[in-house]
């Protein structure tokens, strides 16, 4: 080994013990420089153009999982229990700890990503460039909710409230289930703060990939980029500007 090591020379990039350390040196001689954050957060206001349809993952089916799973092999298949629908439109709803009905902030963030493949910027860089802030938390799984409003009679600002639908639906099995969802009306509304990467995108950029995530990817169930359908004509939004 010290034969091997007698004949080597030091490189142009090797720091010798009287070469300057400061960074600036070092940065200078590696040719590398890595600049702060530079994040900036931008509020955008969405209205609704066609209803938006929720199905959020409900309580009581999430106790059945984990008393099933807890029992291990001596759960038994007993009778199948009478179907409260109105209990299990309750629970499709994302509704916060504060009681109003949200949008949840990470169906926003996966919209905006998935735009941008259309505007050849790779998803798997926006995911670090791109973030939604949430308006409070989901009071069953505590992810962030981003608040759902309309506008009432002469424009006062309310919150929110779906209406109890039903489709008929084939399970993953094949048989014939009817599913009970949260519908909102087409003029819901919601402000939507994204924090970003000023270094990547400018607050056009944001504005417009909006525009996009509205139109072209949408939100919640049967949004046009639905990952086993072409979608039911739900989910789609346009971006507003608020008279002051």
């Amino acid at each position: 080994m010290a034969s091997l090591l007698k004949g080597a020379k030091k490189t142009a990039s090797h720091l010798g013990p009287n070469d300057d350390k400061s960074d600036s040196a070092v940065a200078s001689r590696l040719g590398v420089t890595i600049s702060a954050p530079n994040f900036q957060t931008v509020e955008v206001t969405v209205k609704g153009i066609t209803p938006m349809v929720q199905l959020a993952f409900g309580e009581k089916a999430r106790n059945q999982i984990r008393e099933k799973q807890a029992a291990g092999s001596t759960a038994k298949k007993g009778k199948r229990e009478a179907k409260d629908f109105d209990a299990a439109f309750e629970q499709a709803i994302h509704r916060s700890r504060e009681g109003w009905c949200g949008l949840p902030a990470a169906a926003i963030r996966a919209a905006l990503i998935r735009a941008c493949s259309l505007c050849d910027f790779e998803m798997t860089k926006a995911k670090l460039c791109v973030f939604v802030v949430g308006d409070g938390y989901s009071a069953t799984e505590g992810t962030p909710l981003i608040r759902l409003f309309r506008l009432g009679a002469e424009g006062a600002e309310i919150n929110d409230e779906p209406r109890h639908v039903e489709h008929m639906v084939k399970n993953a099995t094949g048989v014939a289930d009817i599913r009970v969802r949260a519908m909102y009306e087409e003029d819901w509304r919601a402000r939507i703060r994204v924090r970003f990467d000023a270094d990547r995108f400018t607050t056009t950029d944001v504005a417009n990939l909006m525009m996009r995530a509205g139109l072209q990817v949408g939100v919640g169930e049967g949004r046009p980029s639905s990952p086993k359908s072409c979608g039911m004509g739900w989910g789609q939004f346009e971006c507003v500007q608020e008279q002051a």
